[in-house]
């Protein structure tokens, strides 16, 4: 992992099924893809998003040190605090960037309609 710091909601939801997801998995593990990761333990729409992307990027078969976690808090306004934030301007979270060779090629902010694996994958396959 190239980040010190875990988000321990990115740890894979064990109740999570990967059967209906075979293509989005299949996607997410298809390339050299890095995924950086913004989010924080106590954020709701991490703890509710999060363990299922985390188990996606397991049944893909992603290595751990494709995956950077960059945890984050609030301020007192709403901004967002941490690793990089301004750098990739992170308003919300979660909020998950797909990189290859080092270039952004997908994002998933906060609430869309699909789970985040599904979001990104289809962002991926255009």
């Amino acid at each position: 992992m190239a980040q010190a710091e875990t988000l321990e909601t990115m740890q894979p939801n064990p109740e999570w099924n990967a059967d209906g997801y075979e293509a989005a998995v299949a996607t997410l593990g298809g390339d050299d893809y890095t995924f950086k990761v913004w989010g924080g333990d106590w954020c709701g729409d991490c703890q509710d998003q999060l363990p299922d992307f985390g188990a996606a990027l397991d049944a893909a078969g992603v290595d751990t040190d494709r995956i950077e976690h960059y945890p984050v808090e609030k301020a007192d306004d709403g901004s967002k605090i941490g690793p990089r934030v301004e750098e990739y301007d992170i308003e919300y979270i979660p909020t998950v960037v797909v990189e290859l060779d080092g270039e952004e090629v997908a994002r998933f902010v906060e609430e869309e309609a699909d789970p985040i694996a599904v979001y990104l994958a289809a962002q991926l396959s255009n």
